[in-house]
């Protein structure tokens, strides 16, 4: 159970916690250091799925461990983000209630006996999303570079993909749920 895989993504939630906490001190140091955390946090993200399929590690902990990391490392970095006020609340509200109904619509689909996994506008979103966060948790200008300016436009970005992924995965479930319905 708490194989190398497993590991990095228990790694990845140890992770939050530091970040969060040098978030409440902000400054160029601690949003240094955050944003540095965060590369760390986000690789092993890409490490621990690698490192499962390949090493054969994949586990039924792993697979409910890792979007939770995911989703706990996205999601309270953008709640830190609105409590600084450097982004609004509502995009942070917008991306969680896209989170939360796209995790509930696979429980009902596990409990169909379906699996949703995740796609390539899921993967995409989650990629736009790290890039946004990074100048984002920089936040400070960098040899005259608003990295907040830019930040933010990435996160709008990150927005309109993380929106539209999520009706894709609803459209999907609807395809799946009807096929069902014709079954029966």
């Amino acid at each position: 159970m708490f194989n190398l895989a497993n590991q990095l993504t228990l790694a990845r939630i140890f992770f939050v916690v530091t970040i969060v906490l040098l978030l409440y001190f902000p400054g160029r140091l601690t949003c240094f250091l955050a944003t540095l955390l965060f590369g760390i946090a986000s690789l092993t993200d890409y490490l621990d799925g690698h490192i499962a399929r390949k090493s054969n590690m994949v586990t039924s902990f792993g697979k409910f461990l890792d979007p939770l990391a995911d989703k706990l490392l996205i999601c309270s970095i953008l709640i830190m983000f609105v409590e600084l006020r450097w982004i609004p609340g509502w995009v942070t509200i917008i991306i969680i209630v896209r989170e939360l109904a796209v995790t509930g619509l696979r429980a009902m689909a596990a409990d169909e006996g379906v699996v949703i996994a995740a796609d390539k506008y899921g993967k995409i979103k989650t990629v736009m999303q790290i890039v946004a966060i990074i100048p984002l948790l920089l936040h400070y200008p960098i040899l005259g570079i608003n990295l907040h300016l830019i930040g933010n436009f990435l996160l709008y970005i990150a927005l309109a993909l993380t929106v539209f992924s999520g009706l894709n995965y609803f459209y999907r479930f609807y395809g799946v749920w009807r096929e069902s319905d014709r079954n029966v």
